[in-house]
């Protein structure tokens, strides 16, 4: 009988920190993709901002532009709303790598040390771009701005006077987990 009821403790304790583990990985995976979709909104942004000038177009739909904000901050913050703490945050072009640990011990249990141990977890999030544009030169001339060409056959002609015509951040990029 007693032997029983250690094995019933020790699957308890094997729970608990299972449990943990769960929720760190719910963390790092719920980080990275903060940090993802904060990039992605200000790749959009700035795309909306030089929708007028085509020539800018095919560098910020493939990620590339200047003076965007840190997302490892955002990355921070959903971590903590999940009870874990950022331990790293690497923003590699479209690539976002995050660390947490969680705040809350394994806590009390019948194997002897899991009372201060932490879990530890990592995620990867990518931003994929889903459009291209022709380059300047290729497309039609005037004041006609170039057709943006997306995958899932969605395309767009902007008109920068009709900014509800004009794609959302989830049109241009998807963010998903990777790794």
């Amino acid at each position: 009988m007693a032997g029983l009821l250690f094995l019933a403790f020790a699957y308890l304790a094997v729970g608990q920190a299972a449990a943990n583990r769960n929720g760190a990985q719910t963390a790092a995976d719920a980080a990275a993709l903060a940090a993802a979709q904060d990039s992605r909104d200000q790749l959009a942004g700035r795309w909306t901002e030089v929708v007028r000038d085509p020539t800018k177009w095919r560098d910020i739909l493939r990620g590339i532009a200047q003076g965007l904000a840190p997302s490892c901050p955002r990355a921070a913050e959903l971590a903590a709303q999940n009870d874990a703490s950022l331990t790293g945050c690497d923003e590699d072009g479209l690539d976002f790598r995050v660390e947490v640990r969680t705040d809350k011990s394994v806590g009390d249990s019948i194997i002897p040390g899991t009372e201060d141990v932490r879990s530890k977890a990592h995620a990867l999030a990518v931003i994929d771009p889903l459009c291209d544009v022709e380059a300047p030169g290729e497309g039609p001339a005037g004041d006609v701005l170039p057709e943006i060409t997306c995958k899932g056959d969605r395309n767009w002609t902007p008109d920068p006077d009709d900014p509800a015509s004009l794609p959302e951040p989830q049109d241009l990029f998807r963010v998903h987990l990777a790794d």
